[in-house]
């Protein structure tokens, strides 16, 4: 899989190993500010890994419940380069919605390391009207353990510059499916969500995610947008990322290493029931 233009920038480091120093080139993951605006009016800018930008403004708009469908984009374009500058600004025009930029425009900056921040509890996501998960899809558990491995084989920027992290979608038979790198864990997310509402794939209700490093309220959030079943994640959730799974029939998985994992929510969707002869906190 070739990586997207401009995600790897090269740049000289000194190297040292076993009491010698060198000059080596390296490779960097790129971090550039993506501002998105809608009706003219900026919205938000995020610090991303410039590629899949159109999906990242399209997943952006979708998983934080601007719009709900594609009907919805009238528009989506990225802003011409000008005077031989790079172009970070992608333009989105709507139509059909309540979405009212003077109103509703927060400007804020979303850091690389971390998720939107202007949730404050699972009260917001209420208010979206999203609902309980309903997929049948089941997952072999035995199945679910081999897609770390499916994941990082796939991540071509990661394996050059060991700085990105990754959102991939999987069937129910463990088949990689899209698979995206960001330097943020929401932004991969995102692109996944735009990368579906583009192609007109939503809800995503036959589908598994998983997520490199921790599985946060954000990115539980964002795959109820979009209809995700089962997220997986390397590492651990958040308890307000499980209150928010268990409320809205979302299995959420964390740790997943090895041939171990735990389920914090929907535990019928990955495995049958516990045994009870061992009860641990």
């Amino acid at each position: 899989m070739r990586p997207p233009e401009r995600s790897v920038e090269l740049t000289q480091v000194t190297e040292w190993e076993d009491g010698r120093a060198r000059k080596v080139q390296d490779s960097l993951a790129a971090e550039e500010p993506l501002e998105i605006r809608v009706g003219g009016v900026p919205l938000t800018v995020t610090m991303r890994t410039p590629g899949n930008d159109l999906e990242l403004a399209a997943g952006f708009l979708l998983t934080e419940g601007i719009i709900e469908s594609l009907d919805q984009i009238a528009g989506l374009h990225a802003k011409a380069p000008e005077n031989g500058l790079r172009s970070n600004v992608v333009e989105v025009e709507l139509k059909d919605s309540e979405f009212d930029p003077a109103e509703l425009q927060r400007n804020f900056y979303a850091a690389s390391s971390c998720g939107i921040c202007g949730k404050a509890s699972i009260e917001a996501i209420r208010v979206r009207g999203l609902r309980q998960l309903d997929s049948g899809l089941r997952i072999d558990p035995e199945m679910l353990c081999e897609l770390p491995e499916r994941l990082r084989a796939e991540q071509e920027v990661f394996s050059r510059t060991g700085g990105l992290h990754a959102a991939a979608l999987f069937d129910g038979e463990g088949r990689l499916i899209a698979l995206r790198e960001d330097i943020g864990r929401h932004n991969a997310v995102d692109k996944i969500a735009g990368w579906a509402l583009l192609e007109k794939k939503l809800p995503l209700s036959e589908c598994v995610m998983l997520v490199s490093g921790r599985g946060g309220f954000e990115i539980v959030q964002k795959a109820l947008a979009a209809g995700i079943p089962i997220l997986a994640s390397v590492s651990a959730p958040s308890s307000l990322a499980v209150k928010l799974a268990r409320e809205l029939g979302l299995t959420l998985v964390g740790f997943l290493r090895g041939r171990r994992f735990v389920v914090y929510s929907g535990e019928s969707r990955c495995v049958g029931p516990p045994s009870a002869d061992r009860t641990e906190a």
